[in-house]
C-alpha cells in the first residue's frame, strides 16, 4: 500500500471505518476528524502485503491536538478501509514508531 493513495483516499472521502475500528475509535474517545487528520499527516511504519484478509498496512500519525494514532488500512473495491484504530501505548510501543 501507498501513503499517498491513502491520503488521495482520504482527501476524497474515499474510505470507511470498519465496526471494529469504529468501535476502537470511540473506546480512545477519537472523532472522526482525528483519525482522518492522522491519516493525512502520517506515514506507513508496517506493510502486511501477505495478510490472510488482504493487503494492509500500519500507519502512524498524529491529530491536530498532538494525539498520535495507529491506523490499520486496507483497499477494497478502490476506498480505503480503516481496520482498526488506536493511540500506541505502553507496554505495547515505546514510541509511537518503536514497539515496546
Amino acid at each position: 500500500m501507498k501513503i499517498d493513495w491513502i491520503k488521495r483516499c482520504i482527501e476524497n472521502e474515499d474510505y470507511y471505518f470498519s465496526m471494529h475500528a469504529d468501535r476502537e475509535r470511540m473506546n480512545d474517545n477519537l472523532m472522526i476528524s482525528d483519525v482522518e487528520e492522522a491519516l493525512l499527516s502520517g506515514r506507513i511504519l508496517e506493510n502486511y502485503p501477505e495478510d490472510k484478509r488482504g493487503e494492509s498496512c500500519l500507519v502512524v500519525g498524529f491529530c491536530d491536538s498532538g494525539i498520535p494514532i495507529h491506523i490499520v488500512c486496507g483497499g477494497r473495491d478502490g476506498k480505503v478501509v480503516i481496520i482498526t484504530v488506536y493511540i500506541p501505548r505502553p507496554p505495547k510501543f515505546k514510541t509511537p514508531y518503536e514497539r515496546g
